[in-house]
């Protein structure tokens, strides 16, 4: 390499420095610029749900307000009387909530603004950190208040868009994914609860939507399942989640002087080890794991950096039986999991009992 190529890396990797610095800047300015347009809604949303509640305003005095906003300044958008009506509902919604998980405090801890404060009322914290479309989306469509903690968090961590949001919802990932802790080892259990609550929002679930399996045909392969869902890969990491970081397929492993081979084979950044899935068309059999934990114990010896945490598996299958995975899972030493995988989407109603009777058990347990 000739010196002058040298000083034009280092003055690339110095001006790279600057773009930087100016995007972190413009990322700042607009988390400001939107906490700021979260306050003022939660501000107008408590006067107007103040004004209702004594009977001094009704349906046709908004529609007034919103109509005297436009015709004081035409160009001041989001002031219909819907978005009026919707701040009132978002004020209301928040009012009196307490957010559930002890993880809150810490996140308090680490927001710049730990909270805005609103003629002395108090916005949560983690809905100023989501954009005012993200808040109708969830506040709109979520009933329960662990579900809209999930999705805010969700939106959060994963940098949701407003199509992605949607679609977590439709999918129902908030029942997937209380539902799962019965397929997962307890070796997992222990690695999922050391690392803290929120880990439990997107990494597991009972159950995978591929419903982006368009051209899946109802009788399909393993390696069929596999090529669709390298084909689909952006959607297969929206639906397991983004810290997954794709290595490869049919990722190869020589023990002695035989081969074998992954399906698919990911990184997990968050939780810093490998993650290996294993496809089954068919319904799920003890013997599965026999294969899975072969997989993880030659990753483990073979493949894992030694900064790395043990590797995790996670059996697809085309269906299972929650009794027989219980007894599968309950003496697996290897921290792995057993879901199944739909390529249409769940009655929401179907998972939601699941939820409940999931609840009532463990319930039933501590009494």
């Amino acid at each position: 390499m000739t010196d002058l190529q040298k000083t034009d890396q280092e003055f690339q990797k110095q001006f790279n420095e600057i773009l930087i610095a100016i995007n972190n800047a413009k990322s700042r300015v607009y988390s400001n610029i939107n906490k700021e347009l979260i306050s003022l809604y939660w501000d107008i949303g408590k006067y107007i749900s103040e004004k209702v509640e004594k009977k001094l305003w009704g349906k046709s005095i908004v529609e007034n307000l919103a109509n005297y906003i436009y015709q004081e300044q035409p160009n001041l958008k989001g002031y219909s009387a819907r978005n009026l009506w919707r701040m009132k509902q978002f004020y209301e919604t928040y009012k009196d909530y307490k957010f559930l998980s002890p993880v809150v405090a810490e996140i308090k801890k680490n927001t710049e603004n730990k909270a805005l404060t609103v003629q002395n009322e108090l916005v949560p914290p983690l809905v100023a950190e989501i954009s005012w479309t993200h808040n109708v989306v969830i506040f709109s469509r979520c009933k329960v208040e662990e579900e809209r903690e999930f999705y805010i968090k969700l939106c959060i961590k994963e940098r949701l868009s407003k199509r992605e949001l949607e679609r977590q919802i439709n999918t129902s990932s908030f029942e997937r994914v209380m539902t799962a802790d019965d397929g997962l080892s307890p070796a997992l259990k222990t690695i999922v609860k050391n690392k803290g609550e929120d880990n439990t929002i997107s990494t597991f679930k009972d159950t995978y939507i591929l419903d982006f399996l368009d051209d899946l045909p109802k009788e399909h392969k393993e390696k069929d399942l596999q090529k669709a869902l390298v084909n689909g890969l952006k959607e297969f990491i929206l639906e397991i989640g983004r810290d997954f970081s794709f290595v490869g397929q049919n990722y190869k492993l020589e023990v002695g002087t035989d081969d074998f081979y992954i399906d698919l084979l990911f990184y997990h950044r968050e939780l810093q080890c490998l993650v290996c899935f294993e496809l089954k068309t068919d319904k799920f059999k003890p013997e599965h794991l026999g294969q899975l934990n072969f997989y993880l114990e030659a990753l483990d010896r073979d493949v894992k950096k030694e900064y790395e945490k043990p590797s995790i598996g996670i059996l697809l299958c085309d269906e299972k039986n929650n009794e027989v995975v219980k007894y599968a899972m309950s003496r697996t030493l290897s921290p792995s999991m057993v879901a199944d995988y739909k390529t249409k989407l769940i009655p929401k109603k179907i998972l939601q009992d699941k939820m409940h009777e999931l609840l009532s058990s463990l319930d039933n347990k501590e009494k």
